[in-house]
């Protein structure tokens, strides 16, 4: 048997195991007999329980629908959002509308749908500020300020999102082999769904930018965004 073989066998063994429980009908000598085993199990293969219980996940997608089928300076960070939660995206452009499609394991996918809701939501609240700020601006003036505005927030937001991501990954090479293994667990079991829905991509290019006093501030503005996780409670001053 080889070592791939041999390891599934042995996370089958473990998941096995894991519904041994008093609510299964087991008695409790049996439970603690197969608790006991699955800590001996996951230590002598170095395994987390996250990593067994990631191969019986399942990948889903998730669509954003877009309002009309222009270009925006919120698109600048849909990759970043993608990088960040461990998904894949894609631009769907078809007769019920333009969406963006994240791919991935259930709880990814639903974070990064979330997150590109939030920064949706800050990057409209805060061009609205500046808008307001600058009455005399008018006509295309105030468009192409705005445009820049937007870009130089969105620019920011995706920089904040890629070092997360870089320092995410960091602190899991850091972890004992164990947690390393997960990260590429989890990267194996989204690249083989992939795969597997045959979808295919075309890359598309990026939106012409320069920078200006507009872009800066919006720059700025993007430090104000709250890019963390739900349920983790508020920090003052930044967007909800």
């Amino acid at each position: 048997m080889n070592q791939a073989a041999e390891l599934a066998r042995v996370k089958a063994r473990i998941r096995a195991l894991t519904e041994k429980t008093v609510s299964n009908g087991c008695t409790e000598a049996e439970a603690l007999a197969a608790a006991e085993m699955v800590g001996r199990l996951l230590e002598r293969y170095a395994l987390s329980m996250d990593e067994v219980e990631l191969r019986e996940a399942r990948c889903v997608q998730v669509e954003v629908p877009l309002a009309g089928r222009r270009r925006r300076p919120v698109d600048a960070c849909v990759p970043a959002i993608a990088r960040f939660c461990d998904c894949k995206v894609w631009l769907a452009r078809e007769s019920r509308g333009a969406r963006y499609v994240f791919f991935g394991l259930e709880p990814d996918t639903a974070l990064a749908a979330y997150l590109f809701a939030v920064v949706e939501r800050s990057i409209g609240a805060e061009l609205a500020t500046f808008r307001a700020a600058r009455p005399a601006l008018r006509g295309l003036p105030l468009r192409r300020a705005s445009t820049s505005f937007q870009q130089g927030m969105a620019g920011r937001i995706a920089e904040r999102l890629e070092a997360m991501a870089r320092e995410r990954q960091a602190g899991m090479a850091a972890r004992p082999s164990a947690g390393t293994a997960l990260v590429v667990a989890k990267q194996q079991v989204v690249e083989e769904a992939f795969r597997e829905a045959a979808i295919r991509l075309v890359a598309t290019r990026r939106q012409a930018i320069q920078p200006d006093g507009s872009y800066h501030q919006g720059y700025a503005a993007g430090d104000r965004v709250n890019l963390n996780r739900p349920l983790r409670g508020r920090s003052p001053g930044l967007i909800e």
